[in-house]
């Protein structure tokens, strides 16, 4: 073996070896580069192989958000078939979920997260403002991101739903389901229970922004209670019923 080989083979070695040693950390900066900043790693141990953080979600002025502890394992193995495959898990549970990445996709896989519904606000700016209450269940089947489709399903609850500007607790219990069949996402909202009734769709492409129109409903009884939540983010229409667009 000649020294330009002997030399080859050791600044491959030394390359495996800064990446293998990779602090955590340069998780955190990937995300705010790759998110604006919504996204941070905090508090970050361990190597980009194996470690632990939080996960933090902000709103657009960086200033307030939630967190969930995050663990993760990468398997070496996958790399020989050309992916990046990671193991991940939230708030310290049993069950973890892989997150695949190669040059074609990103995908997720049998992912549960569990939010409070302050996250709802993080995500739609406009009901930022409502003092949201409850837990939000994300159950992700399989998601496919790819540069000009994303295909797959996944629902979200939201059980146990109030707000800050209405004494009526729980409003009820909801669910949205999406569909990505590559071109768009499309989403449905449908109530499971509760005296505020909601029921609407939606969609969203890459490279647009997301819309979606609703309906809500209120019965007669609860009218004077809920109407004043309903006017700060809807189009009263009479008769307990509102317009709501969120775009």
């Amino acid at each position: 073996m000649n020294r330009w080989r002997l030399l080859g083979l050791g600044l491959v070695a030394y390359a495996l070896g800064l990446i293998a040693t990779a602090p955590a950390s340069l998780i955190d900066a990937g995300l705010q580069q790759a998110t604006e900043g919504r996204l941070r790693l905090a508090e970050a141990q361990g190597t980009l192989w194996s470690g632990t953080g939080q996960i933090e979600m902000r709103d657009r002025m960086h200033r307030s958000g939630v967190a969930k502890s995050v663990t993760w394992q990468v398997r070496p193995a996958y790399l020989l078939r050309g992916q990046l495959r990671c193991e991940v898990g939230l708030d310290l549970a049993a069950k973890r979920f892989p997150v695949t990445i190669s040059l074609a996709r990103i995908e997720v896989a049998d992912a549960d997260i569990n939010l409070p519904a302050a996250a709802l606000g993080l995500a739609i700016p406009k009901l930022a403002p409502l003092g949201l209450a409850g837990d939000v269940l994300l159950h992700v089947a399989r998601v496919s991101l790819e540069r000009s489709a994303i295909q797959g399903n996944a629902t979200l609850q939201w059980r146990g739903a109030g707000s800050a500007y209405t004494p009526v607790s729980p409003l009820g219990d909801y669910e949205l389901r999406f569909e990505g069949d590559g071109a768009a996402v499309r989403a449905s909202l449908r109530t499971l229970q509760g005296p505020l009734q909601l029921d609407g769709q939606g969609s969203w492409a890459r490279g647009g922004n997301p819309a979606f129109l609703g309906t809500a409903r209120i019965p007669p009884e609860h009218l004077q209670q809920l109407a004043p939540l309903m006017r700060m983010i809807a189009v009263e229409r009479g008769e307990g019923s509102f317009a709501l667009e969120l775009r």
